[in-house]
Protein backbone atom coordinates (compact mmCIF):
# COMPACT_ATOMS: atom_id res chain seq x y z
CA UNK A 1 0.00 0.00 0.00
CA UNK A 2 1.44 3.33 -1.05
CA UNK A 3 1.60 6.14 1.47
CA UNK A 4 2.05 9.85 0.97
CA UNK A 5 5.54 10.94 1.91
CA UNK A 6 6.38 14.38 3.31
CA UNK A 7 7.05 16.82 0.50
CA UNK A 8 8.28 20.35 -0.02
CA UNK A 9 5.57 23.01 -0.34
CA UNK A 10 4.08 23.40 -3.81
CA UNK A 11 5.79 26.40 -5.50
CA UNK A 12 3.58 29.40 -6.20
CA UNK A 13 4.93 32.62 -7.77
CA UNK A 14 5.50 35.11 -4.93
CA UNK A 15 3.19 37.75 -6.41
CA UNK A 16 0.33 35.26 -6.39
CA UNK A 17 0.66 34.21 -2.74
CA UNK A 18 -2.02 35.55 -0.41
CA UNK A 19 -1.02 33.57 2.70
CA UNK A 20 2.43 32.17 3.42
CA UNK A 21 3.08 29.69 6.24
CA UNK A 22 6.75 29.09 7.00
CA UNK A 23 8.13 26.46 9.39
CA UNK A 24 5.19 26.77 11.77
CA UNK A 25 5.14 24.57 14.86
CA UNK A 26 2.60 24.37 17.68
CA UNK A 27 2.90 22.57 21.00
CA UNK A 28 0.19 22.07 23.61
CA UNK A 29 2.18 21.07 26.67
CA UNK A 30 3.96 17.87 25.67
CA UNK A 31 1.83 17.38 22.54
CA UNK A 32 3.41 18.48 19.26
CA UNK A 33 0.42 19.40 17.07
CA UNK A 34 2.33 20.99 14.16
CA UNK A 35 6.00 20.70 13.30
CA UNK A 36 7.86 22.88 10.80
CA UNK A 37 4.81 23.14 8.54
CA UNK A 38 5.21 25.26 5.40
CA UNK A 39 2.55 26.01 2.79
CA UNK A 40 1.59 28.76 0.33
CA UNK A 41 -2.02 29.70 -0.41
CA UNK A 42 -2.53 31.19 -3.90
CA UNK A 43 -4.44 34.44 -4.15
CA UNK A 44 -8.03 34.17 -5.36
CA UNK A 45 -8.17 30.38 -4.99
CA UNK A 46 -9.70 27.87 -2.60
CA UNK A 47 -7.25 25.64 -0.77
CA UNK A 48 -8.56 22.73 1.28
CA UNK A 49 -6.74 21.37 4.32
CA UNK A 50 -7.39 17.64 4.30
CA UNK A 51 -6.24 14.87 6.58
CA UNK A 52 -7.25 12.43 9.32
CA UNK A 53 -8.90 13.58 12.55
CA UNK A 54 -6.48 15.23 14.95
CA UNK A 55 -3.90 16.11 12.29
CA UNK A 56 -3.95 19.83 13.09
CA UNK A 57 -6.16 21.26 10.33
CA UNK A 58 -8.20 23.48 12.65
CA UNK A 59 -5.11 24.38 14.69
CA UNK A 60 -3.41 25.66 11.53
CA UNK A 61 -6.53 27.56 10.51
CA UNK A 62 -6.76 29.28 13.91
CA UNK A 63 -3.07 30.21 13.81
CA UNK A 64 -3.58 31.80 10.39
CA UNK A 65 -6.62 33.62 11.80
CA UNK A 66 -4.51 34.91 14.69
CA UNK A 67 -6.83 33.28 17.23
CA UNK A 68 -3.99 31.23 18.75
CA UNK A 69 -0.23 31.85 18.54
CA UNK A 70 2.26 29.55 16.85
CA UNK A 71 5.03 28.17 19.05
CA UNK A 72 7.49 29.02 16.29
CA UNK A 73 7.55 29.92 12.63
CA UNK A 74 6.05 32.75 10.60
CA UNK A 75 2.77 33.48 8.84
CA UNK A 76 2.20 36.35 6.42
CA UNK A 77 -1.05 37.55 4.88
CA UNK A 78 -0.47 39.73 1.84
CA UNK A 79 3.16 40.15 2.94
CA UNK A 80 2.26 41.32 6.45
CA UNK A 81 3.16 39.23 9.49
CA UNK A 82 0.25 37.78 11.46
CA UNK A 83 0.42 38.78 15.12
CA UNK A 84 -3.27 38.39 15.97
CA UNK A 85 -6.75 38.72 14.42
CA UNK A 86 -7.10 41.38 11.75
CA UNK A 87 -9.51 42.84 9.18
CA UNK A 88 -7.69 41.04 6.37
CA UNK A 89 -9.13 37.70 7.55
CA UNK A 90 -12.68 36.52 8.29
CA UNK A 91 -13.55 33.23 10.03
CA UNK A 92 -16.58 31.00 9.38
CA UNK A 93 -17.07 28.74 12.39
CA UNK A 94 -18.33 25.16 12.30
CA UNK A 95 -20.99 25.92 14.94
CA UNK A 96 -22.27 29.10 13.21
CA UNK A 97 -21.38 31.36 16.23
CA UNK A 98 -24.43 33.56 15.67
CA UNK A 99 -25.92 35.94 18.21
CA UNK A 100 -29.26 34.29 19.12
CA UNK A 101 -30.90 37.59 20.14
CA UNK A 102 -30.05 39.34 16.87
CA UNK A 103 -31.85 39.24 13.54
CA UNK A 104 -30.26 37.83 10.41
CA UNK A 105 -29.41 41.27 9.08
CA UNK A 106 -27.81 42.37 12.35
CA UNK A 107 -25.80 39.14 12.57
CA UNK A 108 -24.54 39.63 9.04
CA UNK A 109 -23.75 43.31 9.63
CA UNK A 110 -22.14 42.76 13.04
CA UNK A 111 -18.53 42.91 11.83
CA UNK A 112 -19.22 46.23 10.13
CA UNK A 113 -20.99 47.48 13.26
CA UNK A 114 -17.83 46.77 15.26
CA UNK A 115 -15.89 48.86 12.77
CA UNK A 116 -18.21 51.82 13.26
CA UNK A 117 -19.81 51.69 9.81
CA UNK A 118 -23.08 53.71 9.82
CA UNK A 119 -26.25 51.61 10.12
CA UNK A 120 -27.68 52.38 6.68
CA UNK A 121 -24.39 51.56 4.99
CA UNK A 122 -23.72 48.34 6.87
CA UNK A 123 -27.29 47.11 6.34
CA UNK A 124 -27.00 47.76 2.60
CA UNK A 125 -23.84 45.63 2.51
CA UNK A 126 -25.48 42.95 4.65
CA UNK A 127 -28.53 42.82 2.38
CA UNK A 128 -26.26 42.29 -0.63
CA UNK A 129 -24.61 39.24 0.90
CA UNK A 130 -27.84 37.90 2.34
CA UNK A 131 -29.13 37.81 -1.23
CA UNK A 132 -25.89 36.30 -2.47
CA UNK A 133 -26.11 33.33 -0.09
CA UNK A 134 -29.78 32.74 -0.92
CA UNK A 135 -31.48 34.17 2.18
CA UNK A 136 -33.40 37.11 0.70
CA UNK A 137 -36.64 37.53 2.64
CA UNK A 138 -35.17 36.25 5.91
CA UNK A 139 -33.49 39.49 7.00
CA UNK A 140 -35.73 39.95 10.07
CA UNK A 141 -35.74 36.32 11.18
CA UNK A 142 -33.79 35.14 14.23
CA UNK A 143 -31.39 32.17 14.34
CA UNK A 144 -33.87 29.92 16.19
CA UNK A 145 -36.30 30.39 13.28
CA UNK A 146 -33.79 29.05 10.74
CA UNK A 147 -32.63 25.58 9.76
CA UNK A 148 -29.03 24.55 10.37
CA UNK A 149 -28.21 25.12 6.73
CA UNK A 150 -29.72 28.59 6.79
CA UNK A 151 -27.80 29.50 9.94
CA UNK A 152 -24.59 28.45 8.23
CA UNK A 153 -25.46 30.69 5.29
CA UNK A 154 -25.83 33.59 7.75
CA UNK A 155 -22.34 32.86 9.08
CA UNK A 156 -20.94 32.84 5.56
CA UNK A 157 -22.72 36.09 4.66
CA UNK A 158 -21.31 37.71 7.81
CA UNK A 159 -17.77 36.71 6.81
CA UNK A 160 -18.28 38.02 3.27
CA UNK A 161 -19.76 41.32 4.43
CA UNK A 162 -16.57 42.56 6.09
CA UNK A 163 -14.83 42.26 2.71
CA UNK A 164 -11.74 40.54 4.07
CA UNK A 165 -9.46 39.27 1.28
CA UNK A 166 -8.95 35.93 3.08
CA UNK A 167 -11.82 33.74 4.30
CA UNK A 168 -11.14 30.88 6.72
CA UNK A 169 -13.78 28.14 6.84
CA UNK A 170 -13.65 25.46 9.55
CA UNK A 171 -15.74 22.52 8.30
CA UNK A 172 -18.69 24.84 7.63
CA UNK A 173 -20.85 22.15 6.03
CA UNK A 174 -20.38 19.33 8.54
CA UNK A 175 -23.63 19.94 10.44
CA UNK A 176 -26.00 19.84 7.47
CA UNK A 177 -27.62 16.97 5.56
CA UNK A 178 -26.07 15.57 2.40
CA UNK A 179 -28.44 17.34 0.00
CA UNK A 180 -27.83 20.72 1.64
CA UNK A 181 -24.10 20.03 1.73
CA UNK A 182 -24.00 19.44 -2.02
CA UNK A 183 -25.88 22.67 -2.67
CA UNK A 184 -23.45 24.51 -0.37
CA UNK A 185 -20.51 23.07 -2.30
CA UNK A 186 -21.95 24.34 -5.58
CA UNK A 187 -22.64 27.74 -4.03
CA UNK A 188 -19.08 27.87 -2.66
CA UNK A 189 -17.61 27.31 -6.13
CA UNK A 190 -19.74 30.19 -7.41
CA UNK A 191 -18.63 32.42 -4.53
CA UNK A 192 -14.96 31.70 -5.22
CA UNK A 193 -15.49 32.65 -8.86
CA UNK A 194 -17.48 35.80 -8.07
CA UNK A 195 -15.67 37.18 -5.02
CA UNK A 196 -12.03 36.71 -6.13
CA UNK A 197 -11.04 36.15 -2.50
CA UNK A 198 -8.68 33.58 -1.03
CA UNK A 199 -10.53 30.75 0.71
CA UNK A 200 -8.88 28.34 3.18
CA UNK A 201 -11.24 25.45 3.81
CA UNK A 202 -10.96 22.69 6.42
CA UNK A 203 -12.76 19.44 5.61
CA UNK A 204 -12.65 15.74 6.51
CA UNK A 205 -14.25 14.77 3.19
CA UNK A 206 -11.97 13.70 0.35
CA UNK A 207 -14.80 14.02 -2.18
CA UNK A 208 -15.65 17.52 -0.96
CA UNK A 209 -12.03 18.66 -1.07
CA UNK A 210 -11.54 17.45 -4.64
CA UNK A 211 -14.86 18.96 -5.73
CA UNK A 212 -14.41 22.49 -4.37
CA UNK A 213 -10.64 23.01 -4.39
CA UNK A 214 -8.14 24.66 -6.66
CA UNK A 215 -5.48 23.25 -4.32
CA UNK A 216 -5.55 20.48 -1.70
CA UNK A 217 -2.95 20.32 1.06
CA UNK A 218 -2.81 16.87 2.66
CA UNK A 219 -1.64 16.88 6.27
CA UNK A 220 -0.12 13.91 8.06
CA UNK A 221 -1.07 12.96 11.65
CA UNK A 222 0.66 14.57 14.65
CA UNK A 223 3.05 16.15 14.51
CA UNK A 224 1.36 17.53 11.44
CA UNK A 225 3.23 18.59 8.33
CA UNK A 226 2.32 18.90 4.66
CA UNK A 227 2.71 15.59 2.89
CA UNK A 228 1.52 16.55 -0.59
CA UNK A 229 -0.14 19.38 -2.47
CA UNK A 230 -2.53 18.48 -5.28
CA UNK A 231 -4.03 20.85 -7.85
CA UNK A 232 -7.09 19.13 -9.40
CA UNK A 233 -7.65 21.82 -12.01
CA UNK A 234 -8.13 20.21 -15.42
CA UNK A 235 -11.88 19.57 -14.99
CA UNK A 236 -12.77 23.04 -13.62
CA UNK A 237 -13.99 24.41 -16.96
CA UNK A 238 -16.45 21.58 -17.63
CA UNK A 239 -19.25 22.94 -15.42
CA UNK A 240 -19.90 22.23 -11.74
CA UNK A 241 -22.58 19.68 -12.59
CA UNK A 242 -19.98 17.56 -14.45
CA UNK A 243 -17.11 17.57 -11.95
CA UNK A 244 -18.12 14.45 -10.03
CA UNK A 245 -18.38 12.43 -13.24
CA UNK A 246 -15.00 13.46 -14.58
CA UNK A 247 -12.45 10.59 -14.62
CA UNK A 248 -9.74 12.83 -13.13
CA UNK A 249 -12.02 13.71 -10.20
CA UNK A 250 -12.61 10.02 -9.51
CA UNK A 251 -8.92 9.17 -9.90
CA UNK A 252 -7.81 11.88 -7.47
CA UNK A 253 -10.40 10.82 -4.87
CA UNK A 254 -9.19 7.22 -5.13
CA UNK A 255 -5.52 8.20 -4.96
CA UNK A 256 -5.98 10.35 -1.86
CA UNK A 257 -7.98 7.62 -0.13
CA UNK A 258 -5.32 5.02 -0.93
CA UNK A 259 -2.74 7.30 0.64
CA UNK A 260 -4.72 8.18 3.77
CA UNK A 261 -6.50 4.92 4.57
CA UNK A 262 -3.64 3.57 6.70
CA UNK A 263 -4.05 6.59 9.02
CA UNK A 264 -7.77 5.96 9.62
CA UNK A 265 -8.45 3.95 12.77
Amino acid sequence: MSQIKPAAPHPVPSGEIAVSVRNVSKKYGDVQALKDLSLDFPRGELTSLLGPSGCGKTTLLKIIAGLIPASSGEIEVNNRAVTGPGPDRAFVFQDFALMPWASVIRNVAFGLELRGVPKSQREAVAEKYIREVGLAGFEKKFPHQLSGGMRQRVGLARALSVDAPVLLLDEPFSAVDEQTRRKFQEDLLQLVANEKKTFIFVTHSIEEAVYVSDQIAILLPRPSRVSEVIRPSSFRDKGIENIRRDPEYLDIVDRIWASLRSYVE
